[in-house]
């Protein structure tokens, strides 16, 4: 079974030097049937203005994954990391016991595009940590290419909580197949769900169209199947535990 979640029935605010979609309740925006999807509990679309960009702000028990698609995004924590996100890096930040971060757009000229991930950790109470990869596009043409995972498999960022998130940039006459369950160490078939989010373009999922900010919840599937309609277009897919 495959459910929608349109990007214009998504929350939305903008401050001026925010733009913000929610496809989950977040901050102001709140509706108890988007609460999020299994652990999957924030995915948010930002765009930043130039110099603009969130001040010092504490974050707890929570993993954090940044995902830039265009632009820099500048890093400040209380751990002592500093870094700027690209375009194919991956940020992953686990919250734990505590920590303090600043996001800036890196640009005075230009907005900074990317999206906002939020999963809830299988453990309270770790050390806060930090990690950044890149990931090129032709890693990801074509193919799912693993990026975030909970063993750090295939050179991905470690999140602590049983998600495989993967990144894809498919052509228009691109097709590609997931198995959900099909590595051997998870459960049986439809044991398994799974989150797709269009991060641009437009994508064939299961036969639905998907367009840029679109989201679908998979249950019950045994397989995935994306057609990329656009060049390009870029997907993560968010493989779970039921």
């Amino acid at each position: 079974m495959l459910t929608l979640r349109r990007s214009t029935d998504r929350g939305f605010v903008n401050l001026g030097w925010l733009d913000s979609r929610h496809t989950f309740s977040f901050g102001s925006y709140q509706d108890p049937n988007h609460m999020g999807f299994g652990q999957l509990r924030v995915i948010n679309e930002d765009q930043v203005m130039p110099g603009k960009g969130f001040l010092p702000h504490g974050h707890q028990d929570m993993e954090i994954l940044s995902y830039v698609l265009d632009g820099e995004l500048e890093h400040q924590d209380s751990i002592g990391n500093g870094s700027v996100i690209r375009p194919g890096d991956v940020q992953r930040m686990s919250a734990g016991t505590g920590i303090r971060h600043s996001e800036f757009n890196a640009s005075d000229t230009n907005a900074v595009h990317f999206l906002q991930i939020w999963i809830i950790p299988s453990e309270t109470g770790i050390d806060p940590s930090y990690e950044q990869k890149n990931f090129t596009a032709e890693e990801k043409k074509g193919t799912l290419r693993l990026v975030a995972s909970p063993t750090g498999r295939d050179g991905s960022v470690v999140i602590h909580q049983a998600i495989d998130v993967y990144a894809t940039l498919l052509d228009s006459d691109t097709q590609i197949t997931h198995d959900l369950a099909s590595d051997g160490l998870r459960p049986t078939e439809g044991h398994r769900t799974a989150w797709v989010q269009v991060a641009r373009g437009s994508v064939q999922v299961n036969g639905e169209t998907l367009n840029a900010g679109d989201g679908a919840a998979l249950v019950q599937e045994s397989q995935i199947r994306l057609q990329g309609l656009d060049d390009p277009t870029e997907v993560l897919l968010f493989d779970m535990a039921a």
